[in-house]
């Protein structure tokens, strides 16, 4: 396209948008532009650090309802220019980079809570609200979300809509699938849809969970109905050290597959605790660091908690008490934010993966094997975080203190550790994510994970998005028209 076209093309798209939204809510000066450029994806971090050109959107819109939204995906549809959904800007996926320019779709206008029902407790909420905001609202009613995730402060609702996302209480309350009741989703081409309003039904497939995890490749999500919760009477927590990971996972996943129903269980693996706790909850011992809780009325909550400690004692672990259980509670956000979280000019990232309890253990040490073999620069530390009747999430970081200075060097080695520690995963029974999302980093690893039911996948993209223009470039769908 010659500049006198792009020109033209620009100037009219401007004035379409502008008549859909309002001009203020259509930005293109470059600070706003930049802004949307990067997330918390290590490689555009590191591409901005080293004083490297983003590739930015043309436009940031800001729709202030789904009409609104309906008629910004028709006109991209009529141009056939990209549409990327954006909600706080902290995915460490790449998944809301505009590859190819076009339209940011910036939710955060979109932020109500709409109603509240205390027959039913479930709550009605715009999915651009700050998801600490929506909180704070439930909160003053009564009730609670409890989906608390370290990223709350900076997180929307749409944003874990978008790559399944969780919170630290999922172990009893669940991940963000199993907290929606229904969606309101307008579709790629400009459709206003409604998914039926229990998520239990006979009546078909079930809509709500394909949009859910599908990182605004198929629509936008503009509206979400959630369960909520009575704020508990009481919640508590005990800490055990275990001298080595293997016996704390076996406490903890005989708490689970026993039925108990903690609302937390967090196990660090033995370098973690050294590393972290030490460092956060001042616990300077070796070992393998093990925290649950539970919540609800305080006579079924010490109960519970008495059976879990039996269990736990099972394997002889040094008891540190409900004091060094609850000090975790408390700093329980500490583990994310300077000076404990890794930051730049290091170069890290999260390799987090889910398998059943037969499995998870192996997928550890394949993912801690293959990295601490073929990348000695590279530390490994890993915790599982999120606990299921039949398995559990491993959250394993790899950190390398002195990456190369050169950024495609840099990069390319990132990717090469995780194209080697997420297919060692894949080889042992785990998957390629477990709730961060796919977005732009581990795309390529789809049809590894797949196999040939990808081309599922594949065609519902088609069938739904036939111009290409939602969030192209993610979760191994193709590239923009563009």
């Amino acid at each position: 396209m010659t500049a006198t076209k792009e020109s033209y093309l620009q100037s009219m798209l401007h004035g379409e948008l502008t008549w859909v939204v309002g001009e203020q809510y259509v930005q293109t000066d470059d600070a706003d532009k930049l802004g949307h450029s990067i997330d918390y994806y290590w490689v555009p971090e590191v591409w901005h650090d080293r004083g490297k050109e983003l590739t930015p959107p043309d436009f940031v819109v800001h729709p202030g309802s789904a009409k609104e939204v309906a008629e910004v995906l028709r006109i991209a549809n009529n141009y056939k220019i990209p549409v990327v959904p954006w909600g706080g800007g902290s995915g460490s996926q790449g998944g809301a980079l505009p590859i190819h320019g076009g339209i940011i779709l910036d939710m955060k206008r979109m932020n109500r809570v709409l109603s509240v029902d205390t027959v039913s407790l479930t709550a009605t909420v715009e999915v651009g609200i700050n998801t600490q905001h929506m909180e704070w609202e439930l909160e003053k009613r009564g009730f609670s979300s409890m989906h608390l995730p370290a990223s709350i402060a900076c997180a929307t609702l749409g944003g874990f809509i978008a790559h399944r996302g969780t919170g630290v209480l999922s172990t009893k309350y669940g991940k963000m699938e199993d907290m929606i009741m229904s969606l309101e989703v307008v579709t790629p081409t400009g459709e206003i849809i409604n998914t039926l309003p229990v998520p239990r039904h006979a009546s078909g497939p079930d809509l709500t969970q394909l949009f859910l995890g599908s990182e605004g490749t198929l629509g936008v999500v503009t509206k979400a109905t959630i369960k909520i919760h009575p704020i508990p009477e009481c919640r508590k927590f005990h800490a055990f050290l275990f001298p080595t990971m293997h016996a704390a996972m076996a406490a903890g996943a005989k708490i689970m597959t026993s039925r108990l129903r903690p609302c937390v269980i967090r196990l660090y693996d033995e370098p973690e605790t050294a590393h972290l706790i030490k460092r956060v909850l001042g616990i300077d011992r070796e070992g393998a660091y093990l925290v649950f809780g539970f919540d609800g009325q305080e006579e079924m909550v010490d109960l519970e908690m008495k059976q879990a400690c039996a269990l736990c004692r099972e394997q002889n672990p040094e008891d540190l008490g409900t004091e060094m259980g609850q000090t975790w509670w408390d700093n329980r956000y500490k583990f994310f934010y300077p000076p404990y979280m890794f930051h730049m000019p290091q170069a890290f990232g999260t390799l987090d993966t889910v398998a059943t309890f037969a499995n998870i253990e192996k997928v550890y040490w394949a993912m801690k094997n293959v990295v601490t073999e073929n990348f000695p620069q590279a530390r490994f530390i890993g915790h599982f975080s999120h606990w299921y009747e039949w398995g559990c999430m491993l959250y394993a970081r790899f950190i390398i203190d002195e990456p190369p200075t050169d950024p495609r060097e840099a990069i390319a080695l990132y990717n090469k550790i995780w194209d080697m520690a997420i297919r060692a995963a894949i080889r042992e029974g785990g998957v390629i994510n477990e709730h961060h999302g796919v977005g732009l980093k581990l795309g390529r690893m789809m049809k590894d994970l797949y196999g040939p039911a990808f081309k599922v996948l594949q065609d519902v993209k088609a069938a739904l998005d036939p111009n290409n223009i939602m969030n192209p470039g993610k979760m191994g769908f193709p590239g923009g028209n563009r």
